[in-house]
């Protein structure tokens, strides 16, 4: 069965803010929703959702205002809709976070892309 799958990791912890280390998380949660989709699943992450509207809603640097209105909401209200969470390795509380919201739902936490079960 293919499932929906929020892909949390870190974005910005552990990065001082560093455009280029912010980046670089990025991008390995971007590979990792690639991967699942590669596996036949549905996944997503927040910062690709998050990071457009927080630029609509006026945010100019990571941290201000507008964005912490969108980025951590917007993986609260996935998490309430996915099937289940690929949490990725790195200290991270928004991740944190999203992996206690899966829980407590009762939907499955992985945290290595070879555990989520194959799509039929």
């Amino acid at each position: 069965m293919s499932l929906m799958i929020l892909v949390a990791g870190p974005y910005r912890s552990g990065t001082d803010d560093d455009p280029g280390r912010i980046a670089a998380n990025h991008r390995r949660i971007q590979q990792a929703t690639l991967e699942l989709f590669r596996a036949g699943h549905l996944a997503v992450n927040g910062e690709d959702l998050a990071l457009p509207l927080a630029t609509l809603a006026g945010s100019t640097r990571v941290g201000d205002g507008a964005f912490v209105e969108v980025f951590h909401p917007i993986g609260r209200r996935l998490v309430a809709r996915v099937d289940a969470v690929l949490r990725l390795p790195g200290a991270s509380a928004g991740s944190d976070e999203m992996v206690a919201l899966a829980r407590a739902r009762g939907i499955p936490v992985y945290t290595d892309v070879a555990a989520v079960p194959a799509a039929a």
